[in-house]
């Protein structure tokens, strides 16, 4: 597998960085992958746009941070707005459409509307939707294991809350596939 970068942006506090850190632990410990992990926030601890990127690659990695992901996984219209921009051609997009307001069409790209809060408040708790979109991005990205993800998920949550996580990561996981099988059809 060559390459793949992957970048999550959202507010402070809504789990951005776990998201990123199951990822990569996924990517690197589970899955037997190269991967690099990093982050960046604002000033503010909460409220602010912050991000969380991913190289994920069968061979070393050179250069830890991503130059132009192949994914963008977006919760928050700010972190949208600062973040999402330079997709690469032939890449993908995903975005809560309840939180992000897509103002300009984004060409050349897979676009896919996941509503990450919506679903955690389905399921039971606001707090998962990182969740969620961690099987979102698993889903679309097809570069990792879902059982991989699912282990690191149950290594980084809380105890006790196992299987609220994980419900919303198959949650995520399986409306983007259902997603992707109907775009594709």
């Amino acid at each position: 597998m060559p390459r793949y970068e992957i970048r999550l942006g959202g507010l402070g506090g809504q789990g951005i960085v776990l998201a990123g850190v199951v990822l990569g632990t996924a990517a690197a410990i589970f899955d037997g992958k190269e991967a690099t992990q990093t982050q960046s926030y604002g000033p503010e601890a909460r409220g602010g746009a912050c991000k969380s990127e991913i190289v994920v690659s069968d061979s070393e990695i050179d250069y830890p941070k991503v130059e132009q992901p192949d994914l963008v996984g977006m919760m928050s219209q700010e972190a949208f707005d600062k973040y999402a921009g330079d997709v690469k051609p032939g890449g993908t997009v995903i975005y809560d459409p309840d939180m992000v307001q897509v103002a300009k069409p984004i060409k050349n790209v897979k676009i896919y509307a996941v509503p990450t809060v919506r679903m955690a408040e389905k399921i039971g708790k606001r707090i998962v939707a990182n969740m969620v979109m961690i099987g979102s991005v698993t889903a679309a990205s097809k570069i990792l294991d879902p059982k991989s993800v699912e282990k690191a998920i149950v290594r980084f949550v809380p105890r006790g809350t196992d299987k609220l996580n994980l419900a919303a990561f198959k949650a995520g996981y399986d409306y983007t596939q259902n997603l992707a099988e109907t775009t594709n059809a």
